[in-house]
């Protein structure tokens, strides 16, 4: 039997529902939450989760490829509607931060299987530095930060900001964020006079 368009379309909304669904739920439980809450809170059964994905780690990865798609989408979006470069990249600088929530316990759910989790690695590189690549090229062509910025390096940097400062309420990880994306407005070129 053919899937007529519209009946593909309806599954792929609703998929986009439990991606959106189980993201939000991570981000409140982490990744072992309970499949009932994601259901409840994506207006489904149980079993309309387990057709989808049978199994955590299938859920996990799919929500971890959702999120990294909407980031790596929202960068070209954010340059075109920001009033700056630097604007944009700071705004996209922000949906990555949520990005980096929505992981967390991404790597204990995959602990048994080191390749998917490799695989899902090179997925989020190969989707998210070009954007961000893309981004500070244009902020630099702007003259508003330096050409010589790497954007495996800006996001190496974020990541670690943003790591373990979930268990202590006096780090704002967010905060040391934006210090860092404001900075890189006054960052000398490498190799430059650091006085």
């Amino acid at each position: 039997m053919v899937e007529t368009p519209r009946k593909r379309a309806d599954a792929r909304r609703n998929e986009q529902t439990l991606l959106d669904a189980a993201a939000a739920v991570f981000v409140v439980s982490g990744v072992d939450a309970p499949v009932r809450d994601i259901a409840a809170r994506a207006g489904v059964g149980m079993g309309t989760i387990y057709r989808h994905f049978p199994t955590r780690a299938d859920l996990v990865i799919a929500v971890y490829r959702h999120q990294v798609d909407a980031c790596a989408e929202a960068g070209p979006a954010l340059l075109a509607s920001s009033r700056t470069p630097h604007a944009a990249l700071g705004r996209w600088v922000d949906v990555f931060v949520d990005f980096l929530v929505t992981k967390h316990g991404l790597a204990a759910a995959l602990r048994s299987d080191s390749a998917r989790f490799e695989t899902l690695h090179a997925y989020f590189l190969d989707h998210l530095v070009p954007v961000c690549a893309r981004l500070l090229d244009a902020a630099a062509a702007a003259g508003e930060i330096p050409a010589d910025i790497e954007a495996y390096g800006l996001l190496y940097a974020v990541g670690n900001l943003c790591a373990g400062g979930e268990d202590d309420p006096r780090y704002d990880a967010r905060r040391m964020v934006q210090l860092l994306i404001a900075g890189l407005r006054h960052a000398p070129q490498r190799g430059g006079d650091m006085s």
